[in-house]
């Protein structure tokens, strides 16, 4: 075992990683969340010890007890983050401060032990530096990363846990949503929602994503690409996707986005379009939007673009919208100019394409 990096995380090099003529098949065309790079990252938190154990080694099964408090009491956070490669062929981390602040946040929400952020900064990084390899160089993929976290003392009882276990594995993934469709339909769920007032709606947690699935499903029972939820108190707001953010674009070149009340997750590819947005002198307004307001606006052409946004899904373009009591298209069903832009704007900092003035890309040498 060797580190003469300097970081804080203590190398195990895979004995038998991939090699270099398999690697280069996966990355052709890797669906997303599938394949894994050969390293993790992998720390421990014991009330005695304090964070500990800090490693970069091959990744491999985890050795849990069936009484570990994740398994019975849902206590796991995780974050979404990506590393790029940049034209002379360096690599780069978007943000990742912003994900250490939020994991942090997630985990105060979670009653889990916080992760110092320099933790969470050198564990990203330096498993980026070990498997920069496998960062694909095609237009638009990346090195996806996920950072997670889970309770693992062992014990059937309403606590929070004393044990923690973090890491972090990486997969490198190209577009999200395949089918080479120029916008995604929405399904609005009338059945589901995803968070209400004081619940866990700004953490990104499991629990989240699991309820949503049943509502997932339901879309793609009606043929649409994601599911939109309204508020759980009036169903009337809209709030987000599944997984992602959502924007609006009006005839007066303005923008509107849902506020972070507390039920929606801060998204970080969301806060960064609005601070793009506002360096071309487009007014983003954070107001509450109403699914009815959204059919009317689509319908009378005051709405002229829509679209999603996160990590994973980069900037998506939404083309219609169906429910039981909604049906509507947005524009013309396609993308929209603002949507390409902001879209353009966003990936040509993250790739290196061009100056990055707001300091997002964090270099590794």
């Amino acid at each position: 075992m060797s580190n003469s990096s300097g970081s804080i995380f203590s190398i195990d090099s895979n004995p038998t990683p991939v090699t270099p003529g398999e690697r280069y098949k996966l990355l052709q065309n890797p669906v997303f969340g599938r394949v894994f790079t050969d390293h993790m990252a992998t720390a421990r938190f014991t009330p005695g010890r304090g964070w500990h154990d800090m490693r970069i080694q091959a990744r491999g099964e985890f050795k849990l007890d069936p009484a570990s408090l994740v398994f019975h009491y849902a206590q796991e956070i995780f974050e979404g983050m990506k590393a790029y490669r940049m034209p002379d062929g360096s690599a780069a981390l978007f943000r990742p401060d912003a994900n250490a602040r939020r994991f942090r946040s997630s985990a105060v929400r979670l009653a889990m032990e916080p992760l110092p952020e320099e933790i969470f900064l050198e564990s990203v990084r330096a498993l980026v530096r070990i498997d920069r390899d496998w960062i694909p160089s095609a237009e638009g993929a990346a090195l996806y990363l996920r950072p997670f976290m889970i309770a693992t003392e062992v014990l059937v009882g309403m606590k929070p846990s004393s044990d923690y276990l973090y890491c972090v594995v990486a997969s490198p993934v190209g577009s999200y949503f395949k089918g080479g469709a120029p916008a995604v339909t929405l399904w609005v769920s009338e059945n589901f929602t995803r968070a209400a007032p004081g619940g866990t709606g700004a953490a990104k947690c499991g629990g989240n994503y699991a309820a949503s699935l049943a509502a997932q499903a339901e879309a793609s029972r009606e043929g649409c690409d994601q599911v939109v939820f309204l508020d759980a108190v009036e169903r009337r707001w809209v709030e987000e996707l599944g997984g992602m953010n959502v924007f609006f674009v009006f005839d007066d070149g303005s923008l509107q986005t849902p506020p972070l009340t507390g039920t929606i997750l801060p998204g970080i590819t969301r806060d960064s379009l609005i601070v793009l947005a506002r360096d071309m002198g487009l007014t983003v307004r954070e107001e509450p939007y109403a699914i009815d307001q959204w059919q009317a606006d689509a319908a009378s052409g005051r709405l002229r673009e829509a679209f999603a946004c996160g990590t994973a899904a980069v900037v998506t373009p939404i083309g219609k919208v169906k429910g039981r009591r909604h049906d509507l298209t947005v524009g013309d069903g396609g993308a929209g100019p603002v949507t390409m832009r902001l879209k353009a704007a966003l990936l040509d900092i993250q790739q290196g394409r061009a100056p990055d003035p707001h300091g997002w890309m964090d270099r590794l040498s």
